[in-house]
């Protein structure tokens, strides 16, 4: 998937130059205002704003689909091992292409280490737990010391890691790709430059002083106050001593600038099994030609091409006993995990949508979530919640000692009045009678018999895909297991998704397409 990559390249280079540029045309087809000009009130407006993936994502367009139809010819399926058959529809969304690896997650740990030498806690919160290697009739001893860190696995998916574990390096992972953006396309000070102008500087995020790291929810708040050579100018005319062209003041991206990237995150299950699949490869003028039972097309678990006749297709266990073939003719070529550039791709570009080893979702698993839940984007787990504020006059945010924004639970289900705000800012517990009810568990009954006839609560959370431990059963995009969020396994790991905004169409080129005038300065989509 090296293309995507360079597209990712050259969506960020592309919208990074032209708003540094400040676009010059356009003006308010309802007022006649030009914007981007200071002498009209400096109402920017980036009106050639192209989008792209982050690194390490694939583009998936979204469409309808019936989640859970793959398993209508999987032979011994039980009930709740897979989904509810209905049709729903999927927004468009990034996805990454491959799992995460070992690498990546020593390159977070490593993170972690030089910016805070001193908290061991955190270091020791994010370290995967590899005694899920241990067995008591096996010998497993060699990967409880070697998988996460020598370099014969480095490639390898990395695994014992927990939901909420997964969830935080999502969130890492936001920061790490919006600084070097920022960084690199001098909005903020370049690594190079605020290390002191040593060369090497870039290769990590050094600590920030008294301001923290950088955060992109509380940069986004205006509470980093670090501009680069090539700083955002700031077009509004009443800031203080405000003057033109070198002189003129600077300011932070806006998220209406188009630069930054929507955040990394789990993908949904509903996105997980519509990306499995791949239908993109057997759909044509809206019809499916072949349904899919596993990432690939056919139904059979062997490749049928000539120069790779009767390989295996993906990483799994064939039978009770065998986990990779017979040796000298070894044929997943793998007895635990395998890189995760391994085997083809399916029809979206994704590596190891099946087999190799599970992965974690954002949902909360309930056997029957697809039977209530929502036609378009549906997803079971929501707890809505809100950045803290620390002073409602100002609308400063609460911050950790990470320099992250608090997120509390949202407690009204619709925006407050300004007299509102006010209050439950020194009167929270007031506020509590309007208390937003737990998505998690909405009109859900189940968790109350949690122990006695249940072991789902509102902390399960949904694997998917099937593993190196795994019989083809469970290859199927759409089968369906959950473990608690904060316990991991040796068959587990994750891959992370993105929001994709704007138009569902990926490509319009070729397509019909109605003709229409666009408004006065709008280019993009």
């Amino acid at each position: 998937m090296k293309k995507t990559s360079l597209y990712s390249i050259i969506s960020i280079m592309a919208v990074a130059s032209f708003v540094s540029c400040k676009s010059k045309s356009g003006s308010s087809d309802k007022t006649g205002m030009a914007y981007n000009k200071k002498e009209y009130g400096g109402f920017t407006v980036n009106n050639r704003y192209k989008r792209g993936p982050g690194p390490g994502l694939v583009e998936i367009e979204g469409g309808a689909f019936v989640i859970g139809g793959s398993a209508i010819n999987v032979p011994g399926q039980e009930l709740g091992n897979y989904n509810h058959k209905r049709e729903i529809t999927v927004n468009s969304f990034y996805i990454d292409e491959t799992e995460v690896s070992n690498t990546n997650w020593l390159e977070y740990l490593n993170w972690i280490v030089t910016n805070f030498p001193k908290d061991y806690e955190y270091y020791y919160n994010e370290l995967p737990d590899t005694l899920v290697w241990r067995r008591p009739l096996s010998y497993n001893e060699p990967y409880v010391e070697n998988y996460l860190r020598h370099p014969a696995y480095q490639d390898y998916p990395v695994v014992g890691v927990t939901w909420e574990q997964a969830e935080r390096y999502c969130e890492w992972r936001t920061d790490r790709v919006n600084e070097l953006l920022l960084r690199e396309r001098g909005y903020m000070t370049s690594f190079k430059d605020k290390n002191g102008g040593t060369a090497n500087a870039g290769a990590t995020t050094a600590s920030a002083g008294s301001q923290g790291p950088f955060s992109t929810g509380t940069y986004l708040n205006n509470q980093i106050d670090d501009k680069g050579k090539r700083a955002m100018k700031d077009l509004n005319p009443s800031n203080a001593g405000n003057g033109t062209g070198k002189n003129m003041a600077t300011r932070n991206v806006r998220l209406e600038d188009g630069i930054l990237k929507s955040a990394y995150r789990l993908p949904f299950e509903t996105e997980w099994e519509y990306a499995a699949l791949g239908l993109i490869g057997n759909t044509q003028y809206e019809n499916i030609n072949d349904n899919k039972i596993y990432p690939w097309s056919g139904l059979g678990l062997s490749s049928a091409k000539k120069g790779t006749r009767g390989l295996i297709l993906a990483n799994f266990k064939r039978t009770k006993g065998d986990y990779m073939g017979v040796g000298g003719s070894l044929n997943d070529k793998g007895g635990i995990t395998v890189a995760v550039r391994s085997y083809t791709p399916n029809d979206f570009g994704l590596y190891n949508m099946a087999g190799n080893v599970n992965e974690w979702v954002r949902d909360v698993y309930r056997p029957g979530t697809f039977e209530a839940a929502d036609a378009f984007n549906p997803f079971r787990g929501n707890l809505y919640l809100d950045k803290k504020i620390a002073d409602p006059t100002t609308g400063k945010i609460a911050v950790d000692k990470y320099n992250r924004p608090v997120m509390t639970e949202a407690l009204y289900a619709k925006k407050q009045t300004w007299a509102e705000k006010q209050a439950a800012a020194t009167k929270p517990a007031d506020s509590l009678k309007n208390a937003y009810a737990d998505q998690r568990g909405f009109r859900d009954p189940q968790t109350e018999l949690y122990g006695e006839t249940t072991l789902v609560n509102d902390k399960s959370r949904v694997y998917k895909g099937g593993s190196w431990n795994d019989q083809a059963l469970w290859l199927n995009p759409a089968s369906r297991r959950f473990l608690q969020q904060d316990e991991s396994s040796a068959d587990i790991g994750f891959r992370c998704a993105m929001d994709m905004q704007g138009s569902p169409e990926i490509r319009s080129q070729g397509k019909p397409q109605f003709k229409n005038k666009p408004g006065k300065g709008f280019r993009g989509r």
